[in-house]
């Protein structure tokens, strides 16, 4: 389909003599496109190496609207129309191939080594074909920041808003062009950019800035469709709209910045002084993939959703600006060949290095060390050479089927052989690929069944006690030694596990020993009041606490403590994040009330200790497994210990995760025994070491069941229970 221009002779003839808008090959375009893929694949292995090496998507999207626009302005000036067809085939015949090789390969691979993912992979191949696996990932809840799945399609989110833009953009420029011809082009982009500045705008206001929890625990985080909660963070990161800014600056700048023009104009003698400009774009650029982060513990980053991204755009300008000019050097630093080898391929390059990343760590959320680095760069080089040479290279020349009939012409029958034995072959793996797409099931990974199944072993205990308006127990009343938790009523529905045996006093239930309690599926809480900070540590317990353990590190080091009598509303509570919650049911079995959520973090919680503490819930023993899933300060310790300064027993668990705080909670953490005769603490980060066999799922965070037995192993070898 072509939309013909106006009849407008003597402004098209002139614009026919100059052609200035031709687009001549700047070999530093595709050394922009090497330094933006690097980025993005360090960062993509290890986010500690670069913390804003995403950014280079941001590159790519502000290098594509200028092409691409410069490319429509240069048709319509060459033959006086822009050919939509041609356009579109062009763009089929450069994406597509690579695209389908890689999908055929990895649905073979998960089908014989991943094949619990296949039900997922298959929404991921579908989403990817029609190029909308962005808005996807929003809906099914799977962003870019989603760590436990085996995800080897996730990244394809760009591509999709990429081939978007294609789409509709190049509509625009068509009817553009036809209203003003290609010389008042120029007079239009002030509006693109204005439309940039308001988009953005728009995102700095829909940000949320705050932890981001499970939709229960942070509902703010989160639009809602129904009962479908939809991540604020994912939507204005992944969708094509909120991250338009970067294509549109693209587009705008090349309606302004025509290479061939700039040569005629009076800017033609100011490349010295555009080296300079593309300096400081690049030190902007490099300055913020280092600073700048996409979440953090406390949430995603504000200054990069307040107009990071935007300031982002605006450095890789300067640097377009410098590359664009012929008297400016920058096309020809960034053009040497090592770069420009790296950018002609940095299409294959992205497409192929995520799933090697992913086949290589097992589940997103994992980091490459660099041994594991250098092995995966080295089989994505080879993959994407070969891919470029044998498929994308011939079918976008157009060479492909000419080779094909090249060889079918030949009289000899080896070479023909061979490729009827190819084509058989694409064929047979294209099958059985998509019968197994197509017959396996969906389910969740592995990690998130057992922590829903853990769901079921839970109680909310910052809800207020069920005796508390009246015939339960108070602060102050003793419950017999061997009772279990009490069940807390919540708007949740209760579920009793099998074999429940209890026995009632007031209104509480208790548990006969031996017996499993029932439990109450966690419920959303309200929003927690802010922590008061603390300068000095709270008072240490009274001198009637039981004895601690001190620094607990090496199994043998465990003795079964006295449990006294409690005077709380339960006598044995356990608190905590998701490695918790893998084992909520084996310590429900041990007698405790577990509280234990996902994505739980110290500093929001300690608001409902607070409570839990005012509601007299404490008992005689509480187990603490906080700081997995972001740092706390020092205040922020002293306030959790505040609220156990009465228990008699306080068992804290240290954290075992590859995570740049870890080590700085752990340290704070094992210092509690030196100022609380109460505490012991299990240093599960040297602990989990002595777990006999495979304790932990492919992320080394969560517990699988040999690792949960262990877990709740630890809390009894303590505990005479």
């Amino acid at each position: 389909m072509a939309i013909a221009a106006p009849q407008r002779a003597h402004t098209d003839a002139a614009d026919d003599r100059s052609h200035i808008s031709r687009l001549p090959y700047l070999p530093g375009l595709d050394g922009m496109r090497a330094l933006a893929v690097v980025a993005v694949m360090v960062y993509h292995a290890n986010s500690d190496w670069l913390h804003g090496g995403f950014l280079g998507v941001e590159m790519f999207f502000v290098i594509s609207g200028y092409l691409i626009t410069l490319l429509l302005i240069a048709e319509r000036e060459r033959t006086y129309r822009v050919s939509l067809k041609h356009f579109w085939l062009r763009r089929a015949r450069r994406l597509l191939p690579a695209v389908i090789l890689l999908m055929l390969l990895l649905s073979v691979w998960t089908a014989l080594f991943e094949r619990e993912a296949l039900g997922q992979l298959r929404g991921d191949v579908l989403a990817g074909l029609f190029y909308v696996s962005n808005y996807y990932q929003i809906w099914v809840g799977l962003g870019y920041t989603a760590a436990g799945d085996f995800a080897p399609l996730r990244h394809l989110w760009s591509l999709a808003v990429e081939e978007q833009f294609y789409l509709v953009w190049p509509l625009i420029m068509a009817v553009i062009l036809r209203k003003v011809g290609t010389r008042r082009v120029a007079d239009v982009s002030r509006w693109i950019f204005l439309a940039a500045v308001l988009l953005t705008a728009t995102v700095a206001v829909l940000f949320y800035a705050g932890p981001i929890g499970e939709p229960a625990v942070t509902p703010q985080a989160y639009w809602w469709i129904g009962d479908r909660p939809i991540s604020k963070v994912d939507t204005l990161y992944l969708g094509t709209l909120s991250r338009a800014a970067a294509l549109m600056l693209g587009s705008a700048f090349a309606m302004v910045w025509r290479p061939y023009a700039v040569a005629r104009g009076p800017l033609r003698t100011k490349g010295r002084l555009l080296d300079v400009v593309a300096v400081g774009g690049l030190v902007v650029l490099g300055w913020m993939c280092w600073n700048v982060s996409l979440i953090t513990p406390q949430g995603a980053d504000p200054q990069l959703f307040r107009g990071g991204f935007f300031i982002a755009s605006v450095a890789t300008l300067m640097v377009i600006a410098a590359v664009a000019h012929r008297g400016a050097y920058a096309n020809r630093l960034l053009g040497t060949s090592v770069l420009v080898w790296i950018g002609v391929r940095s299409y294959g390059l992205y497409l192929f290095h995520w799933p090697i990343y992913q086949i290589i760590r097992g589940v997103a959320g994992n980091k490459l060390n660099l041994r594991e680095f250098g092995i995966a760069m080295a089989l994505t080089v080879l993959v994407t050479e070969l891919s470029f040479r044998l498929v994308e290279t011939p079918i976008r020349s157009g060479r492909f089927m000419e080779s094909v009939r090249r060889i079918r012409r030949q009289p000899n029958r080896g070479p023909r052989r061979l490729l009827t034995l190819g084509i058989v072959g694409a064929v047979v793996l294209a099958i059985v690929a998509g019968a197994a797409l197509v017959t396996a099931p969906l389910q969740k990974n592995a990690i998130a069944r057992e922590l829903e199944a853990g769901e079921e072993f839970t109680t909310d205990l910052g809800a207020a006690p069920s005796g508390a308006a009246g015939d339960a127990a108070q602060p102050g009343t003793t419950i017999a030694a061997d009772a279990g938790p009490a069940t807390t009523r919540s708007p949740s529905t209760t579920t009793a596990p099998r074999n429940a045996v209890s026995t009632t006093v007031g209104a509480a239930t208790t548990v006969a020993p031996g017996a499993q309690p029932a439990t109450t599926a966690a419920a959303p809480t309200s929003a927690a009041p802010v922590v008061p900070a603390t300068t000095q540590p709270p008072a240490p317990p009274p001198a009637t606490a039981a004895r601690s353990l001190g620094l607990v590190t090496d199994v043998s080091q465990l003795q079964r403590m006295e449990v006294p009598p409690t005077t709380g509303y339960h006598r044995l509570i356990a608190l905590g994040d998701s490695v918790m919650l893998g084992a909520a049911e084996e310590l429900q079995a041990l007698g405790f009330a577990v509280d234990a959520v996902k994505s739980r973090q110290m500093i929001d919680f300690v608001p409902t200790m607070q409570q839990i503490r005012a509601d007299g819930t404490f008992g005689s023993v509480a187990v603490v497994h906080l700081g997995t899933n972001g740092p706390f300060s020092q205040d922020t310790l002293n306030s959790m210990m505040a609220t156990l300064v009465d228990v008699p027993i306080v068992l804290l668990f240290t954290s075992k995760a590859d995570r740049s705080w870890v080590p700085g909670n752990n340290e704070k953490t094992r210092a509690l025994v030196n100022t609380y005769p109460n505490v012991t603490v299990i240093d599960w980060e040297v602990l989990s070491r002595q777990c006999p066999g495979t304790c932990f799922y492919e992320d080394g965070i969560h517990l699988t069941d040999s690792g949960q037995q262990f877990y709740a192993g630890l809390v009894k070898g303590a505990l005479a229970i």
